[in-house]
């Protein structure tokens, strides 16, 4: 029996008030009011259906993302955690985060989520320049951010997340360190603080913006990268950085391979079985369809041939050394199926190996796909 990875709730709330031109999360533009109660009723029957995957297993942590969740009552939230915490074994101490857009915040609002148990909020920021934020298609403006960050930091909960992007359109370098400064003095325990990429099925893959080019870019890394560790911030993703203690659980859950049920819209799971299978969910993408009942869209065994390549996505995006028993427990694969792969990866200096881990280079780091590709499935 395999040594069972610890152990996530990943829930989805589909609708925001409009569509981002970036954005390629499963989200629809609101046309009418939310279905608060009717669309929590469904989560708890999606949820009830997978059940017998994971037994009596308890939960670390949950994340409920969007979407825009902030667009959920406080009732329906009440309701929805109600309903969670009577079905699951949750952890005393698990972890709760929620996403919030800064334009649909309110403080009755925000403490009726944390009366509901929500104890860490992600707010997603992206910029404090108004031209930026409307560039991307944002509903709020750099006051409502501050606000948000403000309201937060004023409930006294356990940690709270702002996430941040850089790369926008026609962004200079003094733009982007100037967003970060900005962000910075709200003194968020967590920081979220990523390049925006151009994603297909998106306004902006259609019609793509000017970006700034590699070279702009890595000076607003590197000099970003500098202020955040100046400000006591500890970068321990490829794009998370936070304070000491503060980082996210959820987030680390997942990329050390552990497992998520997911339930909601286009959500997705990854359980791993008491006889050593991992199973993946995929659930019904559109409302519409979810909330006929129709649950999951699919659901099957990852194959042997592709479980090193999908540990090593998720572990090597952590900068933290990986337990090389890790690899043997969370895939119940034996080490010398990847050694030839990671043999390569220690020679082209990706990675660095001792007798009982493996930790990612500053090479690796800058080589990530390279790295990565060397642990692909064999066509």
């Amino acid at each position: 029996m395999p040594n069972l990875p610890p152990l996530s709730l990943y829930i989805h709330i589909p609708w925001c008030v409009q569509k981002c031109p970036y954005c390629d999360f499963n989200s629809h533009a609101l046309k009418d009011e939310v279905p608060h109660v009717e669309y929590v009723q469904h989560l708890l029957r999606d949820l009830e259906q997978d059940l017998p995957l994971i037994a009596d297993r308890e939960v670390r942590t949950i994340f409920i993302g969007g979407g825009t969740p902030s667009l959920l009552s406080g009732s329906a939230m009440q309701l929805l955690m109600d309903g969670v915490r009577s079905r699951l074994a949750l952890a005393p101490d698990a972890e709760v985060t929620m996403e919030a857009n800064p334009g649909t915040v309110e403080a009755d609002r925000f403490s009726a989520y944390q009366r509901a148990g929500i104890n860490r909020i992600s707010i997603g920021v992206q910029s404090f320049s108004p031209q930026k934020l409307q560039r991307l298609g944002r509903i709020h403006g750099p006051d409502e951010a501050k606000r948000a960050a403000k309201l937060a930091q004023g409930l006294a909960l356990r940690s709270f997340n702002l996430d941040l992007m850089h790369g926008l359109p026609d962004q200079s370098l003094d733009e982007a360190l100037d967003d970060l400064r900005q962000a910075i003095a709200l003194n968020p325990p967590h920081l979220s603080w990523y390049q925006l990429t151009i994603e297909p099925n998106t306004l902006f893959g259609s019609r793509p913006p000017v970006l700034p080019d590699d070279d702009a870019l890595w000076d607003i890394y590197e000099q970003g990268h500098q202020l955040l560790s100046a400000a006591g911030y500890q970068q321990y993703e490829t794009s998370a950085y936070a304070k000491p203690g503060y980082r996210c659980e959820h987030n680390l859950n997942y990329w050390r391979f552990g497992d998520y049920l997911g339930i909601g819209c286009g959500a997705h799971g990854k359980l791993t079985q008491p006889d050593g299978r991992i199973v993946r969910t995929v659930k019904t993408r559109h409302p519409r369809g979810f909330m006929q009942g129709n649950y999951r869209e699919k659901q099957y065994d990852v194959a042997d041939i592709d479980k090193p390549f999908e540990y090593f996505m998720n572990r090597f995006r952590l900068l933290e050394a990986a337990p090389r028993s890790q690899f043997v427990s969370y895939t119940g694969l034996a080490e010398h199926v990847i050694r030839p792969q990671m043999d390569a990866a220690i020679a082209a200096g990706y990675v660095v190996e001792t007798a009982d881990q493996w930790q990612i280079s500053e090479k690796g780091k800058l080589f990530l796909n390279s790295l990565l590709e060397l642990f692909l499935p064999e066509e």
